[in-house]
């Protein structure tokens, strides 16, 4: 029994000296300077007096590496078919763009849809005035 026991004891050892020697000579990850966390801005509170055709507009905004990396519209009382058109148009004009590059955008709306546009775009721009460090 007290053979077993001391083969137990070594072999325990033994895989923490494996571990040891693993962990001095795995690559380190390097983190990138440039990398940031990813930050998501909800426009439901800010913005919650901007009306589209008939009701607001809340919107998630997800900032990644400093840019626009995705708008999405979240549940309203716009209606579907147009507020659609106009989610398309607008959210293609800031996704991918820098947040000093977006607060300058001068976007169009979509036709037809005109004033679901200038709700997201209000709702989009008071989201990224928000973020901290913008210029």
């Amino acid at each position: 029994m007290k053979f077993y026991k001391t083969m137990a004891v070594a072999a325990a050892l033994m895989l923490i000296a494996c571990a040891q020697a693993d962990a001095k000579t795995a690559p380190k990850k390097k983190s990138s300077p440039k990398a940031q966390a990813e930050q998501v801005i909800f426009t439901g509170e800010l913005a919650k007096r901007v009306i589209g055709y008939s009701s607001t507009t809340p919107l998630n905004i997800t900032i990644k590496d400093g840019k626009i990396a995705k708008i999405e519209a979240l549940p309203n009382k716009e209606t579907p078919q147009y507020f659609k058109k106009a989610a398309t148009k607008v959210f293609a004009q800031y996704e991918g763009l820098t947040i000093d590059q977006a607060l300058k955008l001068k976007a169009d709306v979509a036709t037809g849809a005109t004033y679901s546009s200038e709700a997201l775009i209000k709702n989009i721009q008071m989201g990224l005035q928000q973020v901290p460090g913008k210029k």
